[in-house]
């Protein structure tokens, strides 16, 4: 099986531990392990024996999960080392050669070059700017078919911060149960809302929804590389057997910690930690948008540590990305990983002093690069 090269992922690979300065990342500033638990708890988390975990994740641990769904038990959860590994398991098991898969885009792009990989054709369907993000379900009735194998969303979504609306939501489902498809939904960044209102999850609308998360967005948890699926009870077993070709288990001290942190009162403590950073910081952006006048745009977002932004620079959106990390030692994303070329997604949950050095360095190199008269059209994958 050839892949494509995940250009994100390699950008971020490569560069996110030399730059001075990271706005690539899409959570909030992380924790520490003596953020979840006392001296004399992570005493204890220290005499732990380090030998395999269990493999679809300990009992204690997958009833927390299972908590956060309504309906689910154990057997409906799997964990994974982080929601990367949940996604690839998911596509492994559910696309063949020769089938379609419609996607949402823009999306992380994960799913996108492994179905391409795996040997199916990918349909896409569309999130409109001019409609604050919203899909096109218009454009999702028409391409969804008898064909249609998986129907693969992001929400609250990757890059642009949006969440579906319960309408848009209801839609996606209809369309998925008229196709027989199966639904995988990406919530990775719920519970990173700036307003406080939980995203509510595509779990139990429908048979053969598939949802995956983790600990690395919403909770600033990424280093735990804590993820998992929740699905059908039939399809979480045929997961794991696929998983005993990947990571086995995960970590030991991974587990016992998300343990720790998937406990309500704690959960609830490190959600409102995010929410705090998220509303602290977007203003720092906001007044950084309003100095530009025209020349840079945004749609506010819902969730997420990430800002899509649109500019009018007169420059492709990796060429500019170059030069920030050549000339400020500064990371950014650029849109054409999202096949988007005058975007960029700039990250906001660092620390507010991270936040307003980034942004300056931003505007050192902004400043050389004249402006269009006319903003440029997207250019969908």
């Amino acid at each position: 099986m050839n892949v494509e090269r995940f250009e994100m992922e390699r950008w971020q690979s490569q560069w996110e531990n030399v730059v001075e300065y990271n706005l690539a990342e899409s959570g909030v500033e992380p924790m520490s392990a003596s953020d979840l638990a006392a001296d004399d708890e992570l005493r204890e988390l220290w005499k732990a024996r380090l030998g395999y975990n269990q493999g679809n994740g300990t009992v204690e641990l997958r009833e927390l999960i299972s908590g956060l769904y309504p309906g689910a038990a154990v057997e409906n959860v799997l964990v994974t080392h982080g929601t990367c590994e949940a996604n690839y398991l998911c596509a492994w098991n559910l696309v063949e050669p020769g089938d379609e898969v419609v996607m949402m885009l823009p999306n992380y792009m994960q799913i996108h070059g492994l179905a391409r990989g795996f040997g199916a054709r990918v349909i896409p369907f569309h999130l409109c700017e001019e409609a604050q993000w919203a899909p096109d379900l218009d454009e999702l009735r028409r391409v969804v078919s008898p064909r249609t194998k998986l129907i693969a969303v992001c929400n609250p979504n990757n890059p642009t911060g949006s969440v579906l609306t319960e309408a848009a939501m209801e839609e996606i489902v209809q369309a998925a149960r008229r196709a027989n498809a199966w639904l995988l939904a990406d919530e990775g960044y719920q519970g990173a809302e700036l307003s406080g209102q939980t995203t509510p999850s595509f779990w139990g609308r429908y048979g053969k929804t598939v949802v995956t998360n983790g600990l690395s967005k919403a909770y600033g948890l990424p280093g735990l590389r804590i993820g998992w699926v929740t699905g059908p009870a039939d399809l979480i077993n045929r997961l794991w057997a696929y998983k005993d070709y990947t990571t086995i288990a995960a970590a030991t001290l991974s587990d016992l910690l998300a343990r720790r942190a998937l406990q309500p009162a704690m959960r609830q403590r490190i959600l409102d930690r995010t929410r705090a950073i998220l509303r602290r910081n977007y203003p720092v952006l906001e007044k950084w948008m309003a100095s530009h006048g025209g020349a840079c745009s945004v749609v506010p977002p819902v969730a997420g540590a990430i800002a899509y932004i649109r500019y009018r620079h007169n420059i492709n959106s990796s060429q500019l990305m170059e030069r920030l990390i050549k000339e400020q030692s500064l990371l950014i994303v650029p849109g054409d990983h999202f096949g988007m070329g005058h975007f960029i997604r700039l990250n906001y949950g660092v620390s507010a002093d991270h936040l307003r050095t980034g942004l300056a360095r931003l505007d050192q190199t902004l400043s050389s690069v004249p402006t269009e008269p006319a903003v440029v059209a997207n250019t969908a994958p």
